[in-house]
Formats: structure tokens, C-alpha cells, sequence
């Protein structure tokens, strides 16, 4: 007797080990795939493409305080969410059209170059235009189709590329696009529209504490709570 209830012990044990380990796995496959595509503020020295342009560098030189890849807002979002990282394609000074600081072509690094280059995500979490607004690069008109190439290097025609590109090539990714505060008005007021009418959701961050004009490390968890604030509400939406 004593053996054969030693014997349905260790074999309730041996199951509820293995139903543990089925749903580990199963949690983990399920958790989203989340790709960004960003500027300067989801830069980390070695957490994107190699040859692009960095503002978080590893310590030594770690600015800001931002000294780790886990103390970046897209870090902490990812976890808040339960998500794992596919893919972070950032590059600090970019702009979403092709003009850039001095009225420089940065076609070769513009958002909308970049985007074709994210894995394969559930999610896309775009952080951008502050650059645009920085270097002032033009607004131009809004245009949602026939883009020239002319066209791109205004903000509102590439913004528009931009979230029609993102769409197109990930139709059952949900995008969202993170705007940053303390931009010009007319920047702000065309990504409303132009998020508005490819049904993006737009997030608009506050109070996000900088230094240099990029956030700190409070900065960053305040940009990483306003963030998986939204998205964590539509993952689990029924």
C-alpha cells in the first residue's frame, strides 16, 4: 500500500512539473515579438544595427545615467508588457522625412528607409519626428499616395509614407507611433492627422524628464510607463 502510494505521489509530481513546464513554453511563445524603430531616445551602444549612429553609449561614457539597455524606456515597456524584443532599428539624429540637420539628405537613414528592416514583430513601436522638428525640416502638404521622391524630403508626405510603408509591410502588426513633448505644434498636428487616418495610435508622452534634451533615467520610465499603459490595454482587449 505504502508503495503504491509512493508510486501515484511521484507521478502526480512528474505531471504537475511537466504541466509547469508546458505552460512556461506556452507563456513564452506567446509573449509578443516588439520592434522598434526610433532616433536617439531608443539608441544603447550595441542594442541596435551596427554603423548607426549612437546617443546612449555603454559606460564609461554612459550619459544621462542611462548606463544599461535595461534602463531604456523600450526595455522597461517590453517587460511591462510581457513582450520580448525582435528587433530595435534606431539611429540617433534621424529624421522621419529625407531632410535632415543643415537641410542634409538623410535619406539613407530616414525612418522610412529603415522600415522595411524589423523582423518580424506583433508589435511596432515608433518613436520619432523629434528630430524633424529640431532641424526644421519642411512640412510640405499632406499627400497619402504617388510619393516622389521630392515629396519625401517634406515631413507630412514622409510621415504619411511612413505609416502606409509600416502597414503595408506588416499587416497583422499593431503600430503604434510615440510622440515626444516639447515639439513644434505643426509637427504635432500633422501626425494627429496623418496617425488618425491610417489608424495608428498615437501616443502622446508628458513630463518626460531630460537631460540634453533626452531623457534620464526617470525620463525614460516615465516614457516606458505611458507607453505600455496603452499598448498593455489592447493586449488584452477580448
Amino acid at each position: 500500500m505504502k508503495r503504491r502510494l509512493a508510486a501515484v505521489v511521484a507521478a502526480l509530481a512528474v505531471l504537475t512539473l511537466s504541466n509547469a513546464e508546458t505552460e512556461a513554453k506556452a507563456g513564452a511563445a506567446g509573449a509578443p515579438k516588439v520592434s522598434i524603430l526610433g532616433d536617439s531616445y531608443s539608441t544603447f551602444e550595441g542594442a541596435i544595427p551596427k554603423g548607426h549612429a549612437v546617443w546612449y553609449p555603454k559606460p564609461p561614457a554612459a550619459k544621462n545615467g542611462v548606463d544599461s539597455p535595461e534602463k531604456t524606456w523600450w526595455a522597461l515597456a517590453i517587460d511591462a508588457i510581457g513582450g520580448k524584443l525582435e528587433k530595435n532599428n534606431s539611429y540617433s539624429g534621424a529624421t522621419v522625412s529625407f531632410t535632415g540637420y543643415g537641410k542634409a539628405d538623410y535619406s539613407d537613414r530616414s525612418f522610412i528607409v529603415r522600415a522595411s528592416d524589423l523582423g518580424h514583430p506583433d508589435v511596432i513601436l515608433v518613436c520619432g519626428a523629434t528630430n524633424d522638428s529640431w532641424c526644421g525640416a519642411p512640412i510640405g502638404d499632406y499627400k497619402f499616395e504617388n510619393w516622389t521622391n521630392e515629396d519625401l524630403h517634406a515631413f507630412r508626405p514622409a510621415m504619411a509614407k511612413l505609416c502606409s510603408e509600416l502597414k503595408t509591410l506588416y499587416p497583422n502588426a499593431k503600430v503604434y507611433f510615440i510622440l515626444n513633448d516639447g515639439l513644434k505644434a505643426e509637427i504635432n498636428d500633422s501626425i494627429h492627422a496623418i496617425c488618425k487616418r491610417y489608424a495608428v495610435p498615437c501616443i502622446d508622452l508628458v513630463n518626460i524628464s531630460k537631460v540634453s534634451g533626452h531623457p534620464d533615467v526617470a525620463g525614460m520610465q516615465t516614457m516606458a510607463d505611458q507607453v505600455a499603459s496603452v499598448v498593455k490595454k489592447d493586449l488584452q482587449a477580448p
